[in-house]
């Protein structure tokens, strides 16, 4: 070899030796993407607690009470059970003792109040066995879930999606969280709402034909269940309208009285 080619050969290994030193630096951090603006997270108290509950999702379940199925036009004995969803800004939190002003929604003349029991999950999964469901709720509400109707009913008479009568600004109504810890779970107790005095729709959670633990089955089968999501459970019958100025009382045996005014 002539001292010309050891030359080279010399430069070519310093050149690769360069090269490698070089790919051996850590590559830079890519830039972490910022959001453009902050959107508020949606919490409900936790009775006793400090902590807050955050809000994933929002299930509701239809017609869950045979009378009221029958009021809505549906045969209990032969629906399987159907779910939609409220976004999680529809929340509206009631403090006990508190009479909160509701205000009356756009575009309706037939604004309808339901009572509820609603369960909110610690944890979930898909395909949850209905003897394992309740392991996964963290406690339980008194809530409301308030209908425009005559948007519901007209979307359903056109058969399109009806959403825009479940869903809207304050159109899930609730108390304080009570953890199971404390409250046990919800199988039986009378619910009851009543309009500026006068009861209208006087139950018991008995008479559901999808028990808490069979909805969060079944909505498992449907979607991935996870910690931060509500269900409301369904409302017994006469199920009414409402207007500016009426005081409903929402009670359930085992938790807090729910009150808002119609404003």
């Amino acid at each position: 070899m002539t001292m010309l080619d050891r030359r080279s050969v010399l430069a070519s290994g310093a050149l690769a030796l360069a090269g490698a030193a070089i790919d051996s630096r850590p590559a830079a951090a890519a830039p972490v993407a910022q959001p453009i603006f902050t959107v508020a997270a949606v919490t409900i108290p936790i009775a006793g607690e400090s902590g807050v509950f955050p809000v994933r999702r929002i299930y509701c379940i239809g017609r869950n009470y045979a009378a009221h199925a029958i009021e809505r036009g549906s045969d209990p004995n032969r629906e399987p059970p159907f779910f939609f969803q409220k976004p999680t800004d529809a929340i509206q939190n009631v403090a006990p003792g508190e009479t909160a002003e509701h205000a009356y929604p756009s575009l309706t003349q037939n604004y309808h109040h339901e009572v509820e029991l609603v369960a909110a999950l610690k944890s979930g999964g898909t395909n949850i066995p209905a003897d394992k469901a309740l392991e996964h709720v963290y406690g339980y509400a008194l809530g409301l879930d308030m209908t425009r109707r005559d948007l519901q009913n007209g979307m359903s008479a056109q058969k399109k999606p009806w959403e825009i009568g479940k869903s809207f600004d304050h159109a899930a109504v609730i108390g304080p969280i009570h953890p199971v810890a404390k409250t046990g779970h919800f199988d039986k107790g009378a619910i009851s709402l009543a309009v500026n005095g006068t009861v209208r729709q006087n139950s018991d959670l008995s008479k559901m034909i999808w028990s808490v633990a069979e909805q969060i089955a079944k909505l498992s089968e449907a979607f991935e269940l996870k910690a931060g999501d509500i269900i409301y459970s369904g409302t017994p019958e006469n199920v009414g309208p409402v207007v500016k100025g009426d005081v409903l009382l929402a009670k359930l045996d085992g938790l807090p009285d729910l009150s808002i005014k119609i404003v």
